[in-house]
């Protein structure tokens, strides 16, 4: 049995038909349609389009386009700007001069700069946890019953 707590007074527990029975009205809800689009379908074009193919830049892009995964973007924005987002940080880490390719696009830069600021972000909040402070957090949890 699974319980969920909201507050210390109110539990609610669920069975797992409970769960099963919730997930199926999520997927009628959705009338089956469980076609999801990536960011990595449109990756590869864009980077031979761009004229990109330096393999430490696609596999830099790559990796980009994997963390974005952790991020709620997904959710949010279009896969083909999340790919556009992670090409521009790339290149702008890379030094390699695409600004012409993408005066070429007819996509809006303010959206895939912003998308690339909430990457950068991510990166900055995540490089605050040091591994001497969650080794300080486990031993704080550790220590305290």
């Amino acid at each position: 049995m699974l319980s969920l707590s909201v507050d210390a007074d109110e539990k609610f527990r669920y069975e797992i038909k409970d769960i099963l029975e919730m997930e199926m009205k999520v997927l009628e809800a959705l009338n089956f349609y469980l076609v999801v689009f990536h960011p990595y379908r449109s990756l590869p074009e864009f980077l031979q389009d761009s004229g990109i193919n330096d393999t430490s830049m696609t596999h830099l892009t790559w990796g980009l386009v994997n963390d974005t995964y952790r991020m709620d973007l997904i959710l949010i924005h279009p896969p083909f700007l999340i790919t556009l987002a992670c090409i521009y940080i790339a290149s702008v880490h890379k030094e390699k001069d695409i600004r012409t390719w993408f005066e070429e696009l007819s996509v809006d830069m303010n959206i895939v700069k912003n998308i690339a600021m909430e990457i950068l972000d991510f990166y900055e909040n995540h490089r605050l946890f040091t591994e001497e402070r969650v080794h300080a957090a486990f031993n704080k949890l550790a220590t305290n019953p």
